[in-house]
């Protein structure tokens, strides 16, 4: 179960325009980037706790976020991926978790390099990833990794120069991407308050 705690939200952009996109991208990867394609500049930040059950973790997004999955295939192994995303400012601010067929060091170690070439790919560039510390709601943390990496994306006709920061962990059969793509970075406080408040079950 995913409980939202929202105020007043002013859309970034149509819901029914992301949905559109989704659907054509191949990955949730693609998505994130599809996501931040379509940005509007909206500085208000509406910061609100989502608490998801189902993928064991919380965290604060900015704006009321939304929700997709995708089926993906890492180390020949069929996965399922999901992501929850909001758009404020010039960022979109993402977590996504792939559930895992195994609590394996070796697969979680698949799916984390999955993710974090994913990401880096985007931009045509090679991430270096730096130990950080994960919270755990119930307290303590556990070892992660983050990236900060930037370049250009585009399709071929157009291109935008993109920043991508994320962390990566794995616990028990998941393995989580917490991320923010922007055009321009936020503000150091408000990269702070989603990081910070992403903590496992």
């Amino acid at each position: 179960m995913i409980r939202a705690f929202p105020r007043a939200l002013k859309r970034v952009v149509p819901q029914n325009s992301l949905r559109a996109l989704f659907k054509s991208a191949a990955t949730t990867t693609t998505m994130l980037f599809a996501a931040a394609a379509l940005l509007a500049c909206t500085p208000a930040y509406d910061w609100r706790t989502i608490q998801n059950n189902d993928d064991a973790y919380e965290v604060t997004f900015p704006a009321k976020p939304r929700s997709d999955a995708r089926d993906v295939d890492i180390a020949g192994k069929p996965m399922h991926m999901k992501m929850q995303m909001a758009e404020a400012g010039d960022a979109v601010f993402a977590v996504g978790t792939v559930d895992l067929p195994d609590a394996d060091p070796a697969t979680q170690r698949a799916a984390l390099d999955f993710l974090q070439q994913g990401l880096a790919r985007n931009l045509n560039t090679v991430p270096t990833a730096h130990p950080v510390q994960i919270d755990v709601a119930a307290g303590g943390q556990l070892a992660g990794a983050e990236i900060a990496v930037s370049g250009t994306h585009g399709d071929g006709q157009t291109s935008e120069t993109r920043q991508i920061r994320a962390r990566f962990i794995a616990k028990g059969t998941h393995a989580y991407q917490v991320a923010i793509v922007s055009t321009k970075a936020p503000p150091p406080d408000q990269i702070d308050q989603f990081f910070s408040s992403f903590k496992l079950f």
